[in-house]
């Protein structure tokens, strides 16, 4: 299995617009941060989770040549704006593809983008996106998918276990119920937004926390703002990571 950062940044993405900070104007390419999603690749299979805002950029940038299955975590718009970019590879392979999360997620996205499920032939939009609601464990390409409930401020997301990596953007608090779903991992992909505290993010020192009490063998920070220079990373933990975009795992 190989997991590739398509993107490591918050909301705003990084640089942010009109901003002239040291992190926003630095040279490093890994403070360059589109809206956070990863790519997971099983048994030459491509799950994309998340459709950022940047996610025609994303799949430019690493050559996908195609998504064969879609994971949401939850309907803030950094997350789900990009979902008409998949259009474009529906033009070449014309397959509808299924879209796995919470049955709340599936309820707004539906609301919001109907014509992506359900299309609008006199418009020339054709279905793109089969709703698959999942609340339990499900096999995936030969990938064991755990979904992960957590807390993202006062809002429910998801987040996902794969085999012995898991993936846990925007989150401020995972439930004890879920605590028992991310032992024994050898990856954790997890929100340390910055390193002042915000309430519906994990700062840094959170995140650490959390690290501490789960215990992966490998911690990544990700959805950074424009307040953590990579550079940062030489202040972090044997074993903790900041994220950058293109960065790839191989498990």
């Amino acid at each position: 299995m190989k997991i590739t950062i398509l993107g490591s940044g918050t909301s705003t993405g990084v640089p942010m617009v009109g901003c002239h900070c040291q992190v926003c104007g630095s040279s490093d390419p890994r403070d360059k941060r589109t809206r956070a999603s990863i790519l997971v690749e099983s048994r030459g299979q491509r799950i994309l989770v998340d459709t950022s805002t940047d996610l025609r950029m994303q799949a430019l940038r690493e050559g996908i040549p195609q998504i064969d299955a879609v994971l949401l975590t939850h309907t803030h718009a950094d997350h789900i704006h990009g979902i008409d970019d998949l259009r474009g590879f529906h033009f070449i392979h014309r397959r509808v593809i299924p879209c796995y999360a919470s049955q709340d997620t599936l309820d707004q996205v539906r609301s919001n983008f109907s014509y992506i499920f359900e299309g609008l032939h006199s418009e020339g939009y054709w279905p793109l996106l089969e709703a698959c609601p999942v609340a339990a464990p499900f096999d995936l390409f030969g990938c064991r998918v755990t979904p992960v409930p957590i807390r993202h401020g006062s809002f429910l997301a998801t987040g996902y276990r794969f085999d012995n990596a898991a993936y846990l953007t925007d989150c401020s608090e995972i439930p004890d119920q879920s605590l028992s779903l991310l032992q024994g991992l050898d990856l954790m992909i997890i929100d340390g937004l910055r390193f002042s505290p915000h309430p519906n993010h994990f700062n840094i020192e959170g995140a650490l926390k959390m690290s501490e009490l789960l215990k992966p063998r490998r911690t990544v920070l990700t959805h950074l703002t424009h307040e953590v220079h990579h550079s940062d990373g030489q202040r972090l933990p044997q074993g903790v990571e900041f994220a950058y975009d293109g960065m790839t795992v191989e498990l």
